[in-house]
């Protein structure tokens, strides 16, 4: 069985679709569409703009996104058996399944990706990478600490992404390197995502799928918030919502997707982070890309 991966905020790099926009008609289509929906030339900053034009969340979501699915929709690749996403890339699965059209899912990614720029302008907060730490640890940790922080990505065996306010990670951080953590590394994110911090976002992105029309996708999506497949429409829409401030569970997503019959992964979009993720958590499946 093969399944289908994308990934999420993190991946962008300048000219990001801009060879497939020059070389697929189609491309070229749905990329215009892209500027005429968003309301501003997100083309001219993905194709032209430089790594600090990109890290903008509500330029960096949308980017990815479009960067994933246009590849996705151009590929002429067969329907996968399962999809799933990181993060932002659970909104790219959502259509590579039929769940979501390409206009509507855009829209959702735009609201999505304003309400959490937002979040960051309002209160500071970041992320941190966790190294070579027990994952009993690192949760029992965040928990001592005076302030927000929690574990917000469980990327592979050995690495855990914490998020919440600055000084709550930074001193998060401090005491797991004590605790035997090999590395405890500051993110550069604008912003505490995945956690409790993000609550504002969540409430104004209901708001937007509650309008949006949502198909009982053509295979299961294993999604973020408990690394379980779904097909319920329901059930897809408030997961998405519970994303913004619960972990990503992606170390068990992978391994159920195994459990299931997956042994092909293919991540669809920038970057190659997905595919290493996998092959640490599943070393025995074939894992490649697609950008």
């Amino acid at each position: 069985m093969k399944a289908y991966v994308f990934p999420g905020q993190g991946s962008q790099f300048p000219g990001m679709g801009k060879e497939l926009y020059e070389s697929n008609a189609y491309a070229m289509r749905l990329f215009d569409k892209a500027d005429e929906i968003l309301g501003f030339k997100i083309t001219e900053i993905m194709f032209n703009g430089d790594a600090e034009q990109l890290k903008a969340t509500n330029v960096t979501q949308p980017a990815v996104f479009l960067h994933s699915v246009i590849t996705a929709l151009c590929s002429g690749l067969p329907k996968p058996d399962m999809v799933a996403g990181h993060s932002l890339g659970e909104f790219s699965a959502l259509v590579a399944s039929g769940a979501l059209g390409f206009e509507d899912a855009l829209r959702l990614v735009a609201v999505r990706a304003g309400a959490m720029q937002k979040c960051c302008e309002s209160v500071p907060g970041t992320m941190a990478a966790i190294l070579a730490c027990p994952q009993e640890v690192v949760e029992n940790t965040c928990r001592e600490v005076e302030g927000t922080v929690v574990a917000a990505n469980y990327n592979c065996e050995g690495q855990i992404v914490i998020s919440g306010e600055l000084e709550a990670v930074g001193r998060a951080c401090e005491l797991l390197k004590e605790r035997g953590a090999k590395r405890a590394v500051q993110l550069q994110v604008g912003g505490a995502f995945h956690s409790p911090l993000m609550e504002p976002a969540r409430v104004e992105l209901a708001e937007a799928i509650e309008k949006t029309p949502f198909n009982v996708p053509e295979c299961p999506i294993y999604q973020n918030v408990d690394a379980l497949p779904h097909t319920d429409p329901a059930e897809i829409k408030a997961n998405l919502l519970m994303q913004l401030t619960s972990p990503v569970r992606w170390t068990q997503t992978v391994r159920n997707m195994v459990a299931a019959g997956c042994a092909d992964f293919l991540e669809i979009g920038p970057g190659a982070v997905l595919q290493g993720l996998v092959k640490k958590t599943a070393p025995d499946v074939t894992a490649g890309g697609l950008s």
